[in-house]
């Protein structure tokens, strides 16, 4: 009974490697070894392992800009990244969910939601320049740059 926390890296990169080479991410904890991951692996997602990589990636140096006082220097947390391949046609149903959504880019997103916008405001009131010309108020009067009203 292994209880260690996997949780998925939902990336770009790592959804393309689950779908061309059936290798799943995981972030684990720094003290987890390769055995203890296929483990919890199998044990969890009920799925049969064939192999494990494990890679550290280490902290950046971060500055953090204060006003009127001195940068403050820290650093980030190493992390543990754990490849784990998987059985021809074993899957994880993490990585599914995705698959499902139709594949609609971040442009017809875009296109799809100011459509939208656009629909709705044409339905509500005119515009704010529109309705102070219906209400019969002039132009602004502006102030002369002359010598004061002589």
């Amino acid at each position: 009974m292994s209880t260690l926390a996997l949780k998925p890296r939902m990336s770009e990169k790592a959804y393309a490697t689950s779908q061309a080479l059936n290798t799943y991410v995981f972030e684990v904890p720094m003290t987890s070894n390769k055995a203890l991951v296929s483990a919890a692996v199998a044990e969890q997602f009920k799925v049969t392992v064939e192999d494990v990589r494990l890679t550290i990636i280490k902290g950046k140096a971060k500055k953090s800009y204060k006003k009127r006082s001195r940068p403050v220097t820290g650093h980030r947390a190493n992390m543990k990244k754990a490849y784990v391949k998987l059985k021809a046609g074993d899957s994880i149903p993490i990585f599914e969910a995705m698959m499902e959504d139709p594949k609609e880019t971040v442009v017809q997103k875009a296109v799809k939601k100011a459509s939208e916008k656009a629909a709705e405001k044409s339905t509500d009131q005119p515009k704010q320049g529109r309705l102070r010309s219906a209400l019969g108020r002039g132009q602004r009067q502006t102030q002369s740059k002359g010598s004061g009203g002589k």
